[in-house]
């Protein structure tokens, strides 16, 4: 049986007349990488700070057992954190900054950092401050993934790297940490990196949670919606509860309404004929978009889920009467 991690109830901070968080509820339970997901000033590294005992906020919250506002010492123990690689001392070695994580933290292993580092191109006898953004990233994961600990926070943690460094420092963390028992927490407002990563999602806006479900159960209820440019503000009015830019283009996440369906098996190739009229916005499927589509047909869509590495079940499901118009 799955064990809770965090307990969250009615958890609220707010900064002089506004809240950054507005009643937070949730549990998160062992195993789950769990994407905090929303864009600036969602609260999502305000909650996360909760977690870690940086603030102190209203309402009842529990991780591992604890209390982080007031066992934070205790806490820390068991948790692990990218919150500002910035906290590195630039002055310092590389070597100098594992001597001085191995004589404090109890659970640091510094032989398994030091094996993980010989797969990078991280000297130990390099200065901090000397290491491009992308190799101090590898270098914060690396002392990460060697303390064994039940609980990894990380906050924006592949903000400013290019996608090269992005991609790999998601696959080693799930490759080279991640054992099913771990927990991982991962705050982003780039959902379409790291989707198929997690196991669940949290969708968070103004301090509140919109959204939260299992990849699994949100692949199958909602829906990515990418209108054309003159089809922007019809697309917003749907009130989707997630929105962001992707190769310059809006993508919007939308709770499925279905009125009418249609299934079908087929292969990628036969869904770009006439045959599929009405005004088809995209085609997704867990963890990917098959078809981001310019094409102009006439109703609105949806999901699809592989049946084989070559056909899948193609749901067209038409959103409102209204959404002819698209």
């Amino acid at each position: 049986m799955s064990e809770i991690i965090i307990k969250a109830e009615s958890i609220k901070k707010n900064y002089d007349a506004s809240y950054a968080l507005d009643g937070i509820d949730i549990e998160v339970l062992s195993g789950q990488i769990l994407g905090l997901i929303g864009p600036n000033g969602a609260g999502k590294s305000t909650f996360l700070q909760s977690i870690l005992g940086l603030i102190q906020t209203e309402g009842n919250l529990e991780v591992l057992g604890m209390d982080p506002r007031k066992d934070r010492h205790q806490l820390l123990k068991e948790v692990c954190s990218i919150t500002d690689v910035a906290v590195l001392p630039k002055w310092m070695t590389v070597d100098q900054v594992l001597q001085y994580v191995d004589g404090v933290h109890p659970k640091f292993d510094l032989k398994k950092c030091l094996s993980i580092l010989s797969k990078t191109d991280i000297k130990r006898s390099s200065k901090i401050k000397i290491l491009s953004r992308g190799l101090v990233v590898q270098l914060h994961l690396s002392i990460v993934m060697a303390i064994d600990a039940k609980l990894l926070v990380l906050d924006e943690p592949t903000l400013g790297l290019d996608l090269v460094y992005r991609k790999e420092f998601y696959s080693q963390l799930i490759e080279d940490y991640y054992d099913g028992d771990r927990t991982i927490l991962i705050s982003t407002h780039q959902v379409e990196e790291i989707e198929g990563v997690l196991s669940d999602a949290l969708f968070m806006n103004q301090g509140r949670v919109v959204m939260h479900d299992s990849m699994e159960s949100i692949n199958k209820k909602f829906l990515e919606l990418r209108p054309n440019i003159d089809s922007i503000e019809k697309g917003r009015s749907l009130k989707p509860i997630h929105q962001r830019i992707e190769l310059g283009r809006e993508v919007l996440l939308k709770e499925s309404i279905v009125i009418a369906v249609v299934v079908a098996e087929t292969t990628l190739p036969p869904l770009l004929c006439p045959a599929l009229t009405g005004s088809l916005i995209a085609i997704t499927a867990p963890g990917r978009t098959i078809l981001p589509l310019s094409i102009e047909v006439e109703k609105v869509t949806v999901s699809a889920s592989f049946c084989s590495s070559e056909e899948f079940a193609l749901e067209i499901s038409y959103i409102t009467s209204s959404s002819k118009n698209w």
